[in-house]
């Protein structure tokens, strides 16, 4: 269940963490159908008997772009925005990296945090700080920080 905010919650939680997602298995089904979409089909990604053989992490990993696709997904599950909003725009995002793979069948989440909380013309814009953390790694699959536009 998502935790529900109001802007001025928010405003008031800038630098904490708000929420996180359940738990998302990345298997190879979900790597390859990411796969035929982009028509990015590089080997890593797509080949298991070559991953187990080549690969320093003996399986397929999926697509870094795969996993911050997930945002959207992920952050309906862990943070909701409570107000009069016709609408919400992903608006882009300012810095992104990808720390570690993620190995087929792991499982990630994600936590976000308030970096910002500021009105714009017709809305509020929200700056989250997303950390897709993979089950049993020390470090994540992906550090965001992403814009997200709530339109009145």
């Amino acid at each position: 269940m998502a935790a529900t905010f109001s802007i001025d919650e928010l405003k008031a939680r800038v630098g904490q963490d708000v929420g996180a997602s359940d738990w998302v298995v990345i298997d190879q089904s979900m790597i390859d159908a990411f796969a035929r979409v982009t028509g990015d089909h590089q080997w890593i990604h797509t080949d298991a008997r070559r991953a187990e053989s080549e690969s320093r992490y003996r399986r397929t990993i999926a697509h870094g772009f795969l996993s911050l696709s997930l945002l959207s997904r992920l952050s309906h599950e862990a943070v909701e925005v409570s107000g009069a909003f016709a609408m919400r725009i992903n608006y882009g995002l300012n810095r992104v990296r990808f720390p570690a793979p993620v190995v087929e069948g792991s499982r990630v989440r994600a936590r976000f945090g308030v970096q910002s909380a500021e009105a714009v013309d017709g809305g509020y814009q929200v700056v989250w700080l997303v950390t897709v953390e993979i089950e049993g790694s020390p470090k994540p699959a992906v550090v965001a920080e992403w814009l997200i536009r709530y339109y009145e």
